[in-house]
């Protein structure tokens, strides 16, 4: 929306609050030409590839976004729902479950969601609340722990908006919730309901979606975050220290990440004896290509080749009663000191009245 198509300024015009869910993003279709449009926004994303442009966006657009989008798509297609990717599909269903959730509490705010990479895009998302009335935004990513490749990603591209936008917003920005109680109980729930139905594995792994260790010496917090979320999981449910392991996926490039990594280690711990595994990836929100294809499919597979016997993969918390909470009430703490509550209905109130000073007339 260009600055002369904004919706016009109304004197007297009350304050809304919105709240506006983001997550990564995922292509529009499992097909190549989806994936090399998605692939091509997220990584010529500075926040995620930390190397000189000049040298990164030849490699980019001369091989990887010749190769890599036929690979992916096919990746895509074996977890792709009727609906959808699961990545949209899930957070889709969070929104709404959230909006029904402050609504249920008294919040009169609008609930939106977008993607930092794809579609519903940030810009878009915000044009809509503009012209929805909004005049405070609360940004929160779907992103438990901060890196600056998610988390400042969001912030980046909410404010690249900004800088376009005549009247700007109030803006909050969400920025970690790594040790929310409420996150770590709806974690704790997730397990308990798993090992209900299934039992329980010689081994939980937890695997977070790695990062360049080099951000680690950068000032990133992720990698302390993660250990810190695996540790309050693992004192939620009781856990010894040898029953539960930290790695980290979806390694990219060259460069050494965070270790220990995922499949490796699963392998070594089927080389070394360990029947069972349960893996979950709390760091993950809602199910996607990282979850369901990298997770349930490749890493089970390598788990059982290197003689593993179980592999149980623990779904996300995608749109389970206790995340929709934790969200609601990580979300309410943060409208603090903006007014969401529901305005009384006045012409109810009126006609009350009426009624009371009638039935007073006629005694």
């Amino acid at each position: 929306m260009s600055l002369a198509a904004e919706p016009p300024y109304r004197h007297g015009q009350p304050a809304r609050c919105a709240v506006l869910l983001v997550n990564l993003g995922t292509p529009d279709e499992a097909t190549a030409p989806a994936l090399r449009r998605y692939l091509a926004e997220f990584l010529s994303d500075p926040r995620v590839v930390e190397i000189p442009r000049a040298v990164w966006l030849p490699i980019l657009h001369g091989i990887i976004l010749r190769t890599r989008p036929a690979r992916s798509a096919a990746k895509y297609a074996t977890v792709w729902m009727p609906e959808g990717s699961p990545l949209a599909v899930w957070t889709q269903r969070q929104t709404r479950l959230l909006a029904d959730s402050l609504s249920a509490a008294g919040h009169d705010v609008l609930v939106r969601h977008a993607m930092r990479y794809g579609n519903p895009s940030l810009p878009a998302t915000l044009d809509a609340l503009r012209a929805e009335g909004a005049t405070r935004v609360l940004v929160l990513p779907l992103y438990p722990q901060y890196a600056a490749a998610t988390t400042a990603s969001v912030a980046d591209k909410v404010m690249q908006w900004a800088t376009k936008t005549r009247r700007m917003p109030e803006l909050r920005f969400v920025g970690e919730y790594h040790d929310d109680p409420a996150y770590i109980d709806a974690l704790a729930g997730r397990l308990r309901t798993h090992w209900a139905e299934h039992g329980r594995a010689d081994k939980l792994v937890l695997s977070f979606h790695g990062v360049p260790e080099r951000s680690l010496h950068l000032g990133d917090p992720y990698h302390c975050q993660c250990h810190k979320t695996a540790r309050l999981l693992a004192a939620a449910l009781g856990l010894a220290k040898d029953e539960m392991l930290v790695t980290f996926q979806s390694r990219f490039g060259k460069a050494k990440w965070l270790e220990p990594y995922t499949e490796p280690t699963l392998q070594a711990l089927a080389a070394a004896g360990t029947r069972r595994v349960d893996v979950m990836c709390p760091g993950f929100v809602a199910d996607c290509l990282e979850t369901l294809e990298e997770i349930a499919q490749e890493a089970r597979d390598a788990f059982l080749a290197a003689g593993g016997e179980s592999f149980h993969y623990v779904p996300c918390l995608n749109d389970t009663p206790a995340w929709i909470e934790a969200l609601a009430r990580l979300a309410e703490r943060h409208l603090q000191g903006w007014d969401t509550r529901r305005a009384p209905d006045t012409a109810g109130l009126v006609l009350q009245r009426e009624r009371a000073l009638a039935l007073g007339a006629s005694d």
